[in-house]
C-alpha cells in the first residue's frame, strides 16, 4: 500500500526506516491537460532505466535526455554543428563524429568550457523535449515521462530541462548508496573507489529523495518495484485533468 504524506519530514528525519513501498511525498496534482507530464530521475545504479522500460510497456511515452543528446551530437545534428563551430573541428574524429573522450577531457578540466558546452546543449535539448511533448499531447497520450538522470541537479541550479519543464510530478527511483555501490561495481566491473566517485559526482540519493514528489523504492527486489510502478501508473491514469495550472 502507498504511504500518503503531506510532506517529506518523516523520510528525511529517518533515512534508516525499513518501510518499503511506493511513497507519495506530496499530494498528487491534477493533470494540467489531457496528458500528465512526469519527470523521472534516479541515481547511478538505482534502476531508473528498468522502471522507464516498464512504464513504456504500460503505455507511457518515454523521452530520454541521454538519447536526445546523442541524437543532437550525431553527424549532422544541431548540437555537433554548434560544438564544432565553437570548439573547432579538432573535437571531431576523422569520420566527422564527436570525439567524446577529447571533449570530455576538456570540459572536465575547464569549468568555463563546460559552461559553454552546457549553454549550447541545454537549449537544444529543451527545444527537442518541448516538440516531442507537444506531439504526444496531440496524439492524446495520457502519461508522458521525461527521463533525465540529472533532473534534480538541474532544477536545483535553475538550468536545463529539469528546471524549465512544467512537471506534474518528479519521481525518484530509489536505492540506498551501499546498494548503488554494489550494483555499479558488479555492472561496470569498477573498483569500489571509482564506483563511489561516480555515484558521488551527483547529489546524494538522500538529497534527491528530499527534493522529489514520489519515491519508487527499488531497494529490495524487482517484484516489489514492479508492483509500485503499476500502482503509480494507475494513479496517474485516474487523476482528473484541470484547466488551471498547479
Amino acid at each position: 500500500m502507498p504511504i500518503f504524506l503531506n510532506d517529506h519530514s518523516a523520510l528525511r528525519d529517518d533515512p534508516d526506516s525499513e518501510q518499503i513501498g511506493l511513497v507519495i511525498l506530496r499530494p498528487m496534482s491534477e493533470r494540467r491537460s489531457s496528458s500528465r507530464l512526469i519527470g523521472l530521475t534516479g541515481g547511478i545504479g538505482t534502476g531508473k532505466s528498468r522502471v522507464a522500460k516498464l512504464l513504456e510497456e504500460l503505455g507511457a511515452a518515454i523521452e530520454c535526455s541521454d538519447l536526445i543528446v546523442r541524437e543532437l551530437q550525431a553527424p549532422g545534428g544541431a548540437g555537433l554543428l554548434a560544438i564544432a563551430e565553437h570548439f573547432g573541428n579538432t573535437y571531431l574524429t576523422a569520420a566527422g563524429e564527436l570525439d567524446r573522450a577529447k571533449l570530455g577531457d576538456l570540459v572536465f578540466s575547464d569549468p568555463e568550457a563546460r559552461q559553454v558546452l552546457n549553454g549550447i546543449i541545454h537549449p537544444l535539448v529543451f527545444g527537442e523535449f518541448d516538440r516531442r511533448i507537444q506531439r504526444h499531447r496531440s496524439a492524446e497520450v495520457q502519461v508522458i515521462v521525461i527521463d533525465i538522470p540529472l533532473l534534480l541537479e538541474g532544477k536545483q541550479a535553475g538550468r536545463g530541462s529539469g528546471a524549465l519543464l512544467p512537471f506534474d510530478e518528479i519521481v525518484l527511483v530509489y536505492a540506498r548508496e551501499e546498494q548503488q555501490l554494489r550494483r555499479v561495481m558488479e555492472r561496470d566491473g569498477l573498483p569500489e573507489k571509482d564506483a563511489l566517485a561516480r555515484i558521488r559526482s551527483q547529489l546524494s540519493i538522500e538529497e534527491k529523495r528530499a527534493l522529489s514528489d514520489v519515491i519508487i523504492d527499488n531497494s529490495v527486489d524487482w517484484e516489489k518495484t514492479d508492483r509500485q510502478v503499476r500502482e503509480l501508473y494507475e494513479t496517474w491514469l485516474n487523476a482528473s485533468p484541470t484547466s488551471s495550472p498547479h
